[in-house]
């Protein structure tokens, strides 16, 4: 039964799939391992055994989510923006059409100290547009990491006062500026996690943190069968 999922989803199974992984591939989804991606062209037939297409009774319930007003605005504009600009328009471009047609018009930034340069120009280029720009630095408040119970030695630049990057801040005081669409731009790792979860307006992503590629992670894999192979896969 496992292996016959796995065939159907154009799995390697000499390729390190032990005899448990592949009863684990049963009890999860795997969407990011199936070669037919059928959920695309509609030919239900051809999803493995696995396949959340087949969770008839949730995809209902998920359905009538998109009916509530916030979520079907937000659901429409955004395919309106995919196609009217699609492989035309730059992610900074498509979020201020998606702003606009969804009525946004206070758009706040959180910020990364260390994208302090490009947060200017973002901010320049929406204000130019005709936005309302509120925005938030990582380091607000600067509350020291000993608060966190950060070690000296523990600190990025030991022996200097290095406050914490601050997202729950970040979050909160957006929120008190009634923002209608919050941009992240380069939070760290986790901080970015805890801006969403405290964020109470929607959330987009103008763009990542990746210090070692230029902000660019999706080279890490580009290059994992190459370059960062034994990095990657240790």
């Amino acid at each position: 039964m496992a292996i016959n999922v796995i065939m159907s989803m154009g799995l390697d199974t000499d390729n390190n799939m032990t005899t448990e992984n592949m009863k684990e591939v049963t009890e999860m989804y795997t969407c990011d391992v199936c070669k037919e991606h059928a959920c695309k062209t509609g030919h239900m037939e051809k999803t493995p055994g696995n396949c959340p297409c087949a969770e008839e009774s949730l995809q209902n319930e998920i359905r009538e989510l998109y009916g509530e007003a916030e979520n079907h605005k937000i659901a429409y504009n955004s395919a309106m923006v995919e196609a009217e600009g699609y492989c035309v328009k730059t992610r900074l471009e498509e979020i201020m059409d998606f702003a606009k047609k969804c009525n946004y018009k206070k758009l706040g930034i959180a910020f990364c100290i260390g994208l302090a340069n490009e947060a200017a120009v973002l901010g320049k280029i929406l204000r130019h547009n005709g936005f309302e720009v509120n925005s938030i630095v990582c380091k607000n408040g600067s509350i020291p990491k000993e608060v966190m119970g950060i070690k000296e030695e523990e600190k990025v630049r030991p022996c200097t006062y290095e406050p914490m990057c601050n997202p729950i801040g970040q979050a909160k005081l957006l929120n008190e500026s009634h923002t209608d669409l919050n941009i992240l731009l380069g939070l760290c790792v986790g901080h970015d996690s805890l801006f969403i979860k405290y964020s109470e307006a929607p959330v987009t992503v103008f763009a990542v943190k990746d210090r070692v590629l230029g902000h660019n992670p999706l080279a890490a894999l580009y290059t994992a069968e190459s370059y960062y192979k034994k990095k990657l896969f240790k």
